[in-house]
């Protein structure tokens, strides 16, 4: 704590966390660990797929190895610090740490909202403009969409977490959330946070709002033209292309809309803490179940690595 005139100004914050120390809820947190693995492992799985296998070197690949990337490292921004306030039962955070965290946590959020907007895109070119589509989804192209999305998010991280840590915090320095998150922090300001707050609204709007409207106008197009199909096959391969990628929209974008779109005076802890588990747990961890079992290439690929694997271990064995 650090004086100032009359007021006390916090150094240091602490996490209440997702869970207390009971049995129910060291069920919960057992879920969210497992959950926490599975992310892990599948993400990191279908990064090896996309990289060794030359069926998968083509645009939708090569942004959904992105999408795992991005998945990993925000469900690794979160999960490790939650679990390890969990079990030492403490939840001390610097501002220097707390800044960090809503950096790394903004940036890949950002990151992720503009990767799914040009992921959609592709799918729309794929299904509505096939003859053009390796002229207009190029190498080039696809590195400028990857490059703009980690721009576009690491400006957005940087420039909330400066403004956030700004502000004088007084009084309680308890945050009742389980990780750095902008309403639960703003909370404890002492100050006027209104205007910032309006700042907040417009970046969502760009961060979110756009993507979305993206996605949606893309499928809108992708729709009309999956219903003008002829072929009953091509129809049935592209509605479960497009139904899967948009599981993984309704989840994320809603979500991150409920906590971020919604006024200050609106926010209750536990809601906040609940929706914050959706896009920072479950949604890494559905995103290669989703696009794996539903993907007969990715399947395949699959299979030929873990057959690669058992004719290397018979090999071994016998020699």
């Amino acid at each position: 704590m650090e004086w100032s005139g009359n007021q006390t100004l916090i150094t240091h914050f602490v996490l209440l966390g997702l869970f207390t120390q009971t049995p129910l809820h060291f069920f919960l947190f057992s879920i969210i660990m497992t959950m926490f693995l599975v992310a892990l492992t599948g993400n990191g799985l279908m990064i090896l797929l996309i990289n060794i296998d030359s069926r998968l070197h083509s645009p939708m690949y090569f942004f959904l190895s992105w999408l795992s990337l991005m998945d990993l490292m925000l469900i690794s921004t979160i999960v490790p610090r939650m679990a390890v306030d969990f079990l030492s039962g403490k939840g001390y955070i610097t501002f220097t740490g707390c800044g960090l965290q809503i950096l790394f946590f903004l940036t890949l959020l950002g990151d992720e909202c503009f990767l799914l907007a040009f992921m959609a895109y592709d799918r729309y070119v794929a299904i509505s403009n096939l003859l053009r589509y390796s002229l207009v989804m190029n190498k080039r192209v696809c590195w400028l969409m990857v490059a703009f999305s980690w721009l576009f998010g690491l400006l957005d991280g940087l420039i909330q977490a400066v403004f956030t840590l700004l502000f004088p915090y007084c009084g309680s320095n308890k945050i009742d959330h389980f990780f750095c998150d902008l309403p639960a922090i703003l909370k404890l300001a002492c100050a006027d946070t209104s205007l910032y707050e309006s700042m907040i609204y417009v970046c969502c709007v760009l961060m979110l709002l756009l993507p979305f409207s993206i996605i949606s106008a893309s499928y809108l197009r992708i729709l009309v033209t999956i219903l003008k199909m002829h072929s009953a096959e091509g129809r049935q391969k592209a509605f479960a292309t497009c139904s899967s990628h948009m599981t993984v929209v309704t989840l994320f974008y809603g979500a991150a809309m409920v906590t971020y779109m919604r006024p200050q005076a609106y926010h209750s802890s536990k809601q906040d803490k609940v929706v914050s588990a959706f896009y920072t747990t479950l949604t890494p961890m559905l995103n290669p179940i989703i696009y794996s079992l539903r993907n007969k290439e990715v399947t395949g690929a699959l299979k030929k690595l873990l057959g690669r694997c058992s004719c290397g271990q018979r090999e071994d064995s016998l020699q």
